[in-house]
């Protein structure tokens, strides 16, 4: 007897799915099996061995599949995680890819030195966040690529390539922003700026004067690191501006990152709140954020930049969940953006809690860049019911909302629920053919590929 359970449980286990799943819950994938190396090597080694189709994970904070494809096998970068040479005098840092952000933070921050451009939050890792070419709050940047001295690859095959501006551009400019499908990034050489102390300062101002006060007071001002301007629902009409300067005053928070054991009940129980009715969302712009704005603020930037998305994690997820999605529109063309997405933003399916806008530079290198001139960009953060019913009505949403923005000659972020069409997809990146190109060339059987690749990459038979 104690024999068939055991060849009932071994049957069992060698035909179980692996379910890949991202921070949404959205978006379940059955893989064939999920492997984490601890060096390039053990990569080479699995590719060699492993001839099938194969995707890139990391923190799995992006939304629409984009780590993964049923039957592929995903290659976790996680335990790759380690500061492989730290220059402090040149400011220059090279890391694993698997490398969260946070932990980078730990090594650099004694060393007075702070990370050049990432995103709000540190739980991604590195690699992860060239992939998707992000970007964050910092004024006077844009994205990441343009904090990038150089990249290592693991290419289709097995072999390795080293990549940057000047050496294997091609391959710098299609990677980075180029979501696995170009070659598995391993190592990134990246720029560091100083460590210093920043200010909160806030001003709240119209949308309609939003765009010329950023402009006189903000984008050129050496003195701001961060900036962003929560745009409020459930009108889209007022804007709270909150800017950090460089500051020599006394420090209000002694510590030099965010405690990691950190508690973090309230803050999902207030967007609960705020998330529920129109007079939640009434009452934070009435009285909570003018309330947490009165108190003086002055921080280190890496405690500014060491953000824990904890913060933003509800109890389930099983009937409701957040979920985000970001355009990006000519800084000319807010007002009249916001304007034609209005009535979308008001649709009951898309229950809208924050609108943050931020600001980018050109990024005119990458293939897939998002950014081919200066923009503003609109992150958007909503609560969604998870049935099959309000998923098909927010994909009608998004799509309205990407044609509002090809419209203005803006584009879409696509780390996201893969709900543009293929005609949207290119008319937002137009060298896409170009990037397609690029990976026919470097991974000819298409075996890089993951679901966002699975839907627009069509390579010839």
């Amino acid at each position: 007897m104690l024999k068939i359970i055991v060849l009932i449980f071994v049957f069992s286990a060698t035909f179980a799915k692996v379910i890949v799943n991202d921070v949404t819950q959205l978006n379940p994938i059955d893989v064939e099996a999920v492997f984490q190396p601890t060096s390039i090597e053990q990569i080479q080694e699995f590719l060699k061995k492993n001839k099938g189709k194969i995707t890139i994970g990391g923190g799995r904070y992006s939304m629409g599949g984009q780590t993964a494809l049923s039957g592929a096998n995903q290659i976790d970068m996680r335990k790759m995680n380690k500061v492989v040479l730290l220059d402090v005098k040149n400011k220059l840092v090279t890391v694993e890819a698997g490398i969260r952000w946070r932990q980078l933070q730990e090594a650099i921050d004694p060393h007075d030195l702070s990370i050049k451009i990432m995103q709000t939050y540190s739980n991604f890792t590195v690699g992860g966040s060239l992939s998707v070419n992000v970007h964050g709050r910092y004024v006077g940047q844009g994205p990441i690529i343009r904090s990038v001295e150089s990249i290592k690859l693991v290419m289709a095959d097995g072999h390795i390539e080293e990549a940057s501006p000047k050496k294997n551009s091609d391959l710098f400019y299609g990677a980075i922003g180029g979501y696995g499908g170009i070659g598995i990034i391993a190592e990134a050489t990246l720029q560091l700026v100083e460590n210093t102390k920043v200010e909160r300062t806030t001003q709240s101002v119209s949308l309609a004067r939003y765009t010329d006060y950023f402009l006189k007071s903000v984008r050129d001002n050496g003195d701001a690191v961060f900036h962003n301007g929560d745009l409020y629902p459930p009108d889209f009409k007022d804007v709270m501006a909150v800017t950090w300067i460089k500051s020599k005053k006394s420090l209000t928070e002694t510590e030099r990152l965010i405690p990691k054991d950190q508690s973090y009940s309230i803050q999902p129980l207030a967007i609960k709140m705020i998330s529920s009715s129109k007079v939640g969302k009434n009452i934070r712009r009435s009285i909570i954020d003018p309330l947490s704005y009165t108190k003086s603020v002055v921080v280190w930037r890496n405690h500014e930049a060491s953000y824990d998305v904890a913060e933003l994690e509800p109890k389930s997820r099983e009937q409701t969940t957040y979920v985000l999605q970001e355009y990006f529109v000519p800084v000319k063309t807010l007002n009249e953006f916001v304007k034609a997405v209005r009535p979308i933003l008001k649709k009951p399916a898309f229950n809208v809690v924050n609108v943050s806008i931020r600001h980018a530079l050109p990024d005119t290198g990458a293939l897939l860049a998002w950014a081919p001139q200066e923009v503003f960009s609109l992150v958007i953060y909503y609560r969604q019911k998870t049935d099959k019913a309000t998923q098909r009505m927010v994909a009608k949403i998004t799509q309205d909302l990407v044609s509002e923005a090809l419209k203005v000659g803006g584009s879409y972020y696509l780390p996201y629920q893969i709900h543009a069409t293929e005609a949207q997809f290119h008319q937002a990146y137009p060298r896409a053919r170009e990037f397609f190109a690029l990976k026919h060339k470097w991974d000819p059987s298409n075996r890089l590929t993951n679901s966002l690749w699975d839907r627009y990459y069509k390579p010839a038979p």
